[in-house]
């Protein structure tokens, strides 16, 4: 039997992972105009629950109405739609796996055509292209840093009423809790900004209030960038420190990953880091020796060989797959099957220059595969780039063709 076969204990909890096969979060944008979630998800969850994956992670549920990433998103400010919340729970478990759901606010990284105003730990403003689509952020106040605090308590609250294993904030990939962390975003000079102590204090913060409304054997998740791979941004430095504050925290798990917005490294790695899988790996082995708390990484991971010696050689704790899912919702089966199992992940190009440059053409490839599992059927791995552009330009109008992120 391969490592990745084999049952894994999440010591916070007590849960037991049937194997070491984690689905990382990716936006789904199956949610309704007014935040509930649908069919369509529990759908999507059930397949990849069938498909044999050990946890799931839910695509970003925001904690505010007010502040949503992108059309579609889930959210979850208090109990209205626990009947549906409680169908996907059961759905994410019918493999007998782990669902997690993940917690997010997108602070400044949201478009304005969704939201006039965004708010940020600092009114750093976007530059270029970005500038263009993005809401102007303002500065939270103390006051409204604490009841965004509550919002994540609250939400995680609700989640545990409705069947979920545990949550997951989202710290990575420039959102509201990455901003904290980031000297570029967060260039505040009180309690909540200043020295990385304080930056991180907005992190610990949610983390102990999402542990103090939820029973001890749900779990607390977290994402966190290895680095922004930006300038002025948060450094691999920094966050090996920010990991090691966080690991008597009680944490169930923490799953590295890297880029923002404005530096997406997490959607377009260099060739030469695609050609040795793992992308977030050598960080891995860096915090590892001191880090108690289990560990995942995400990004990169295409092959039986390359998930199995990561674990192996102790690196990770749980292997985190994205678009490999989206293509192959029974991957998991089959790398418990045969441990020499890869993938093929086509490229998702039009050929056309200046449509593949707006950025949005692979993320909306994959997209249309988890809206065709959420309608019940089968991914398309081969299908046409241009097919997904001209759906979702169907289903949002071109307002929505504004930079993203998964």
């Amino acid at each position: 039997m391969s490592t990745l076969a084999t049952p894994f204990t999440l010591p916070a909890t007590g849960q037991v992972v049937p194997n070491r096969t984690l689905k990382s979060a990716m936006s789904e944008t199956l949610g309704t105009a007014t935040g509930a979630p649908t069919d369509a998800l529990v759908e999507l969850y059930g397949r990849w629950a069938r498909g044999g994956i050990g946890l799931s992670v839910t695509g970003n549920v925001m904690v505010d109405f007010g502040a949503r990433g992108e059309p579609g998103n889930v959210v979850v400010e208090d109990d209205r739609d626990l009947p549906m919340l409680r169908k996907w729970a059961e759905a994410g478990k019918l493999g007998g796996g782990l669902i997690y759901a993940q917690l997010n606010h997108p602070g400044r990284q949201v478009p304005r055509f969704l939201n006039p105003e965004a708010v940020a730990p600092s009114a750093v403003p976007f530059k270029g292209v970005l500038a263009q689509s993005m809401a102007t952020a303002r500065a939270l106040t103390s006051d409204e840093i604490e009841a965004l605090v509550a919002r994540f308590a609250r939400t995680a609250a609700v989640f545990e009423q409705a069947g979920f294993d545990g949550i997951q904030i989202h710290g990575a990939h420039g959102y509201l809790v990455s901003q904290f962390l980031s000297p570029h975003t967060n260039r505040r000079d009180d309690a909540w900004g200043g020295d990385l102590e304080r930056r991180r204090r907005f992190l610990i913060e949610i983390v102990r209030a999402c542990k103090a409304s939820t029973s001890p054997g749900f779990g607390i998740g977290l994402k966190l960038n290895s680095a922004d791979f930006k300038r002025g941004g948060i450094t691999e430095e920094e966050t090996q420190g920010t990991v090691k504050a966080l690991d008597g925290e009680g944490l169930a798990f923490m799953e590295v990953s890297g880029g923002t917005y404005e530096a997406p490294a997490m959607v377009s790695p260099r060739q030469s880091t695609r050609e040795r899988e793992a992308y977030f790996l050598e960080f891995a082995r860096t915090v590892r020796a001191s880090l108690s708390t289990p560990l995942v990484v995400t990004g990169g991971f295409r092959s039986g060989p390359a998930m199995n010696a990561a674990l192996d050689e102790g690196a990770v704790d749980l292997v985190g797959l994205a678009r490999p899912l989206a293509l192959y919702p029974d991957l998991p089966n089959r790398l418990v099957e045969d441990p020499s199992y890869a993938v093929d992940m086509p490229p998702a190009k039009t050929g056309i220059a200046f449509v593949d440059r707006l950025g949005m053409t692979e993320l909306l490839h994959y997209e249309l595969q988890l809206h065709r599992m959420g309608d019940g059927k089968d991914p398309k791995p081969r299908s046409h780039p241009l097919r997904s552009l001209a759906k979702y330009a169907w289903r949002n109008g071109l307002k929505g063709f504004k930079r993203r992120r998964a």
